[in-house]
């Protein structure tokens, strides 16, 4: 099943990807007027006009290092907290992969150029998943996912984003770096929350491993399927997880691994669920599936309340992104 979904991840990189056409704004501002569509069909139709519209352009990526921009090819990007910074992993020539920090807060039309800061520090490993955590300060770190190879095995490591931006080493401290033994890491979160202080959880095959990184305490939840995604939710004491089988469970962290009294929420979908994310209210849980299906389910009752048509996804671990102030769902398709 892996294999297969590896292949059809190629053909659909060689396949020309053609965007979707926009709406008529005079066609619905006409229809709004004369009361054929409601203030909330209006919004969202609004909502979708603009971003159709928007315009695709190349941003310009400086560096210190020329050779470091030798490589377009982005495998992974992913915004911090306040969408100032871009964590970046591309190819680089002689093998492997780089890692980066772009600087977004220069990014200002018309030029759209911005900074790119790197390090030292490459991998030949596979990065599986990878999240900004917040150890000394928000977004202080990134949490890296590797695979194993060959006598290496997996781990995550936490790295400074400091490292990306002293121009001073001997001066400046990039904070704390270190490595975690994990083998097999589907999928990486950090805690916000304050009952899990300073520690992040990592979703493997068939249990979730639960890590302090100060005192490195661990806790082992076991599971029936992989855990393909992961959020702690911020106010409630939960970690939802995301697996290949389906499921979507929470785990009660006031609760140890022994039992079967940490599972304190468990929910649905006919196939692996790629991306989970918790409301701001955390009474309601949006979630992807590699089906296609997005469902927005209520956390109080467990069932299913809106189902988002549109989407398609058989093979990859596409993320979901949710802006609630403005009311908009966006998905990788």
């Amino acid at each position: 099943m892996e294999s297969k979904r590896l292949r059809l991840l190629q053909e659909e990189d060689r396949r020309k990807k053609i965007a979707r056409m926009g709406f008529n704004a005079s066609s619905m501002l006409r229809k709004s007027q004369l009361g054929f569509l409601n203030v909330t069909n209006y919004c969202h139709l609004a909502h979708e006009l603009r971003l159709s519209c928007m315009e695709r352009k190349k941003v310009q990526i400086r560096s210190m290092d020329p050779s470091a921009l030798a490589s377009d090819r982005f495998n992974l990007i992913l915004a911090d907290t306040n969408s100032d910074r871009l964590f970046t992993v591309n190819d680089v020539k002689v093998g492997g992969s780089k890692y980066g920090i772009i600087n977004l807060q220069s990014l200002k039309t018309p030029t759209l150029k911005v900074f790119m800061h790197e390090n030292l520090y490459f991998t030949n490993r596979k990065v599986n998943s990878v999240c900004w955590a917040s150890l000394n300060h928000l977004d202080s770190h990134i949490l890296l996912c590797l695979m194993g190879l060959a006598e290496t095995p997996g781990c995550a490591t936490l790295l400074p984003a400091s490292l990306f931006v002293n121009s001073h080493p001997g001066i400046d401290r990039p904070g704390m770096l270190c490595s975690f033994r994990i083998p097999g890491a589907w999928s990486c979160a950090w805690s916000l929350n304050i009952q899990a202080n300073n520690c992040f959880s990592t979703g493997l095959s068939r249990r979730v491993l639960l890590t302090n990184v100060v005192t490195g305490h661990r806790q082992s939840f076991g599971t029936n399927s992989d855990v393909l995604a992961q959020q702690f939710a911020l106010m409630a004491p939960l970690l939802f997880n995301g697996c290949r089988s389906g499921e979507i469970f929470a785990i009660d962290l006031r609760c140890g691994n022994q039992g079967k009294g940490w599972k304190a929420t468990r929910l649905f979908h006919d196939s692996a669920v790629t991306s989970v994310r918790i409301l701001q209210d955390e009474q309601y849980l949006m979630a992807s599936d590699m089906a296609g299906k997005i469902k927005l389910w209520d956390l109080r009752t467990t069932k299913c309340v809106r189902q988002y048509e549109g989407h398609v996804n058989e093979y990859a671990y596409l993320p979901l992104h949710v802006h609630e102030e403005e009311g908009i769902l966006v998905a990788g398709t």
